[in-house]
C-alpha cells in the first residue's frame, strides 16, 4: 500500500460538481485539491479522466485531509475574474436536482451558457474586458415617454403584487392589459431599488421579440434576453451581464429561470399555463414551478412572483383556490373590446370531405371585403399527415419511428416530425406498384392551398388579390421568417393567416375579427386526460386574438366571432367556451380529477426506459419495480405495470415507461430518492443488454 501523503502547506480539499447525467452514477461532488480555500459558487476547470472540464466549487472542506498518493488531483484553473454564483442560486439548483432526481452538476452546469464551458480563465478575462469596453463606448438608448395610465383593474393588480406575501396568479382575459401590469410592476421595482433585477419568462422564442420591443421601448438598455435563439457568443454576453448585475431586466424562455441574477426581486411568468415551460429532456424541470420556488428563496430581498394567464393551468387554479396563491382577476378587455361570439358548425350536416363549411367561407369573405383579417387554426403542419395506397393499404410510415411520414407538397418530400427522417415521395407504391397514391387528412400547407383557391376571385380594396399567409414550424424555420410574417399581419399585408398553435400565443393582432378552428374533434376524445384542458386553452387563446381593437371593430360595424367546426356541438366544453367561462370549465375539470384521483389531487412520476428492443426496456422496468418493494413511502405509492409509450419507437429506439402515483408528495419523493441508487446498481449489474438509457420524469405532462 502506498504511503499516505499530506497535501502541501496551505492546500485544501474542495468539493466540485461537474456535468454528469443521473444515469452515469457520478452524482456526488468530486474532491480536488486547491492551493487555497475557494468560495462556494466559484467556477474552476478540473481534470476528469483524460479530459479537463468546467466545474463549480460546491462546498469547501474546512481542513486539509490526508489521502493516498495521487488520489486527489489538483484544480487546473480558478476563474478569478468571475464572481462566484451566490447561495440563493445554489439553493435553487440543489432543490431542482433533489426534486427532479438529477445530479447537482447536471443542473448547475446545464444552467450556464454553453460557450462558457469551452473557455479558459485567460479567455474569459479577455471577454470580460472586451465587454466592459463595449459598454463604455456604446451610446445608451433612450427609453420611451410617459407610460399610459392604468385602469382600475390594473391598479388593483399592481397593488396586490406590491403587497402580497404569496405568488400572485394574474387571471387576466386576453387583451385585458396584463403586459402593461408587468411593465409597470417592473418600473416600480427599478425606481424603488437601483440595483434590483427582474426576470420575465415567456413560453417560446416566437413570443420574445414582440415582448422585447415593448420592454425596450419602456426601459432601453436595461433589458437583455436569454433564449436558445441567440448565438453562443450572445448567450454568453447576456448571461454575464445578468450574473454581474448589469442587466436589470432579463427576458427569456424556460432556461432563463436558472440564470444567475444576484439581485432578483421580481419574476413574471407570462402565459404560465403553457406546457413549453416543462422541459422534456435533461432535468425535465418545470420553469413555472422553479420560478415560484426561486421567489421563496429570495424572500429576504422581497422577491415576488407573478403568474399570468387568461387560461391558467389547473394546478395553478387549484393552488389559488386553496390559498397557496393569491388570485387577481382582470375580466374586462381593454378599450371595451367585446368577446368573440361562438359559432359552432355541425360537420355532420356538411358534405363528406368538406374542409371549410360554406357558411364559414362566406363569413371569411365578408370580413375580407370590409378590409378585416381572419385567422384559421389547424394544429397540424405539412400538407397531409400521411399518403396511402388504396390498392394494398400501404402507408408512408417512418422506418425509425412509430409514426407516419408527413407529406410536404412544397418540396414533394415525406418527413418525420419526430426523428427528422426525410425521403422523396415515391412515384409508385413500394409494395404493389400502384401509381395512384392518395394524401389522407390535411395540414396547414393543404389548408393554405384550399383557402387560396376558394378566395381566388376575391379582391382587396385596392384591387389586388387576397393574400393568404401561413405560420407554423416549417415557415418559421428560416432566420427572420417569423418576424416577417408577423409584421405582414400587423401591417395588413396578409388577409388570412393559417397556422398551428403558434398563432394563438400572445400575439397582439389589431384587425382580426374572425378566428376559425377547422379540425377540433381529435382532442375531445383523446386518451390523454389533459386533452380537454389543452383544447379549451387553445381555443380560448386563439379566440383572444380577435377583436382586440374595439375602435376598429366599431368603425367596421363588425361582429367578432370564433367559428369551430365539430361533429359534437353538444359537447359540454363548447358550452363553457361560448360563455368564455374558464372558471366553470376549471371547476368541472377539477371535480373530475378529484373523483379520479388525478393531479393536482395526486402526484406522479414516470420512470422511462429506452432500449434497442422493446422487450429489454420492459424487462428493465419490471426489475426496477421489484427493486422498489421495501423503499420508504412505498405503502403510499402505486406503481403501475410497465407499458410501451404512446409513441413507442423514435429514431430507432424503443421506449417504455412505468407510472408512479401517490396522494402524498413527500412519500413519492422519499421513494424516488431511495430508489435512485438501486436504479444505478440495476443498470450496472442486471441483465441490461440493449438498454440505452433511463430517466425519471417528475410531474410529467406527457405520457
Amino acid at each position: 500500500m502506498a504511503d499516505a501523503v499530506v497535501p502541501p502547506a496551505g492546500a485544501v480539499a474542495v468539493e466540485v460538481v461537474v456535468a454528469a447525467p443521473a444515469h452515469s452514477g457520478l452524482g456526488e461532488p468530486l474532491t480536488y485539491l486547491a492551493a487555497r480555500p475557494l468560495a462556494p459558487g466559484t467556477l474552476v476547470r478540473v481534470p476528469l479522466g483524460r479530459r479537463e472540464v468546467l466545474g463549480m466549487v460546491w462546498e469547501p472542506t474546512a481542513t486539509p485531509r490526508e489521502a493516498p498518493a495521487g488520489a486527489l488531483r489538483p484544480v487546473a484553473e480558478v476563474w478569478e475574474a468571475l464572481p462566484p454564483l451566490d447561495a440563493r442560486w445554489r439553493a435553487l439548483v440543489a432543490f431542482a436536482a433533489r426534486y427532479y432526481q438529477r445530479t447537482l452538476g447536471e443542473v448547475a452546469l446545464a444552467a450556464l451558457p454553453p460557450a462558457l464551458r469551452t473557455l479558459s480563465a485567460a479567455q474569459l478575462t479577455r471577454r470580460l474586458h472586451k465587454a466592459a469596453r463595449a459598454r463604455h463606448s456604446a451610446a445608451p438608448s433612450t427609453p420611451g415617454g410617459q407610460p399610459p395610465s392604468v385602469t382600475d383593474a390594473q391598479a388593483h393588480a399592481l397593488a396586490v403584487i406590491d403587497t402580497s406575501d404569496r405568488p400572485v396568479l394574474l387571471f387576466g382575459a386576453t387583451g385585458s392589459g396584463k403586459t402593461e401590469v408587468y411593465l409597470q410592476a417592473t418600473a416600480r421595482l427599478l425606481a424603488d431599488d437601483p440595483e434590483a433585477q427582474a426576470l420575465v419568462l415567456v413560453p417560446e422564442i416566437n413570443l420574445t421579440p414582440q415582448l422585447e420591443q415593448r420592454f425596450r421601448a419602456r426601459f432601453g438598455d436595461a433589458v437583455t434576453t436569454l433564449h436558445s435563439g441567440l448565438t453562443p457568443a450572445q448567450r454568453l454576453q447576456h448571461w454575464l451581464a445578468a450574473h454581474r448585475g448589469q442587466a436589470r431586466i432579463v427576458l427569456g424562455t424556460r432556461t432563463a429561470v436558472l440564470a444567475s441574477l444576484p439581485r432578483l426581486r421580481l419574476i413574471v411568468v407570462d402565459e404560465e399555463h403553457d406546457p413549453s415551460y416543462k422541459s422534456q429532456e435533461g432535468a425535465r424541470y418545470s420553469a413555472r414551478d422553479l420560478a415560484v420556488y426561486r421567489a421563496r428563496l429570495g424572500a429576504d430581498l422581497g422577491c415576488r412572483v407573478v403568474l399570468g394567464s387568461a387560461t391558467p393551468a389547473l394546478e395553478s387554479w387549484h393552488a389559488a383556490a386553496v390559498g397557496r396563491y393569491q388570485r387577481v382577476d382582470m375580466a374586462q378587455r381593454m378599450g371595451g373590446a367585446c368577446w368573440p361570439q361562438l359559432r359552432l358548425v355541425d360537420m355532420r350536416q356538411q358534405p363528406r370531405g368538406t374542409t371549410l363549411a360554406p357558411a364559414l367561407l362566406a363569413a371569411i369573405e365578408a370580413r375580407l371585403a370590409r378590409g378585416e383579417q381572419a385567422l384559421v387554426l389547424l394544429n397540424r403542419r405539412g400538407y397531409a399527415p400521411v399518403i396511402a395506397c388504396d390498392a394494398c393499404g400501404w402507408k408512408s410510415g417512418c422506418p425509425h419511428c412509430s409514426a407516419h411520414l408527413v407529406y410536404h407538397k412544397g418540396d414533394r418530400s415525406l418527413r418525420c416530425h419526430h426523428c427528422g427522417h426525410a425521403a422523396r415521395v415515391p412515384r409508385a407504391c413500394p409494395d404493389c406498384g400502384n401509381v395512384d397514391l392518395t394524401p389522407i387528412g390535411r395540414g396547414t400547407e393543404q389548408l393554405e392551398e384550399q383557402l387560396a383557391l376558394a378566395l381566388a376571385s376575391l379582391r382587396r380594396a385596392d384591387g389586388s388579390p387576397v393574400r393568404i399567409g401561413r405560420l407554423d414550424a416549417d415557415t418559421a424555420r428560416a432566420a427572420g421568417a417569423l418576424e416577417h410574417t408577423l409584421e405582414a399581419v400587423h401591417s395588413g399585408a396578409i388577409d388570412v393567416l393559417v397556422g398551428t398553435q403558434m398563432i394563438a400565443k400572445g400575439h397582439d393582432f389589431r384587425r382580426i375579427t374572425l378566428v376559425a378552428s377547422v379540425n377540433t374533434d381529435g382532442a375531445l376524445f383523446a386518451s390523454d386526460w389533459r386533452a380537454p384542458e389543452r383544447l379549451f386553452t387553445l381555443l380560448m387563446q386563439a379566440a383572444g386574438r380577435a377583436g382586440r381593437d374595439a375602435a376598429f371593430v366599431a368603425a367596421q360595424g363588425s361582429v367578432v366571432e370564433l367559428w369551430v367546426q365539430t361533429a359534437y356541438p353538444q359537447h359540454p366544453l363548447f358550452a363553457a367556451l361560448a360563455r368564455h367561462d374558464y372558471a366553470a370549465f376549471a371547476a368541472q375539470q377539477l371535480h373530475e380529477r378529484r373523483t379520479a384521483g388525478m393531479p393536482p389531487f395526486s402526484h406522479q412520476a414516470l420512470l422511462r426506459a429506452e432500449a434497442r428492443q422493446l422487450d429489454a426496456a420492459l424487462a428493465w422496468l419490471r426489475h426496477a419495480a421489484a427493486a422498489a418493494h421495501d423503499l420508504p413511502g412505498r405503502p403510499h405509492v402505486t406503481l403501475y405495470a410497465p407499458v410501451p409509450m404512446t409513441m413507442t419507437r423514435v429514431a430507432g429506439i424503443e421506449r417504455a415507461q412505468l407510472l408512479l402515483e401517490s396522494p402524498h408528495r413527500p412519500a413519492l419523493q422519499a421513494l424516488l430518492a431511495a430508489w435512485l441508487p438501486r436504479l444505478h446498481t440495476l443498470r450496472a449489474h442486471a441483465d441490461t443488454r440493449g438498454l440505452v438509457r433511463w430517466a425519471i420524469d417528475v410531474d410529467p405532462l406527457s405520457f
